[in-house]
């Protein structure tokens, strides 16, 4: 006897997903901390999007970027204040 489609066993298909992380979507994002020059707020943004930013730039060349609040020029922002 045929079964019917309703009573066909359903197979997760992103079952293959669940042993490995194969696309590193449990990887832990690193963050840099951007500062504005204009209003000075601080945001954090992920390193592989300033790795993107960073293709057309020469060695040692800072990476900048437009604040999200005001327009602004944002830049890395420094632990030690003397780098």
């Amino acid at each position: 006897m045929k079964k019917k489609k309703s009573e066909e066993v359903q197979v997760d298909p992103l079952a293959w997903l669940e042993g490995d992380d194969p696309f590193g979507l449990n990887d832990p994002i690193e963050l840099v901390n951007f500062v504005c020059t204009e209003c000075k707020k601080n945001d954090e943004v992920p390193a592989y999007i300033i790795g993107e930013f960073m293709v057309d730039k020469k060695p040692g060349e800072p990476v900048t970027l437009e604040c999200p609040y005001c327009n602004g020029e944002m830049f890395e922002a420094k632990d030690d204040p003397s780098e």
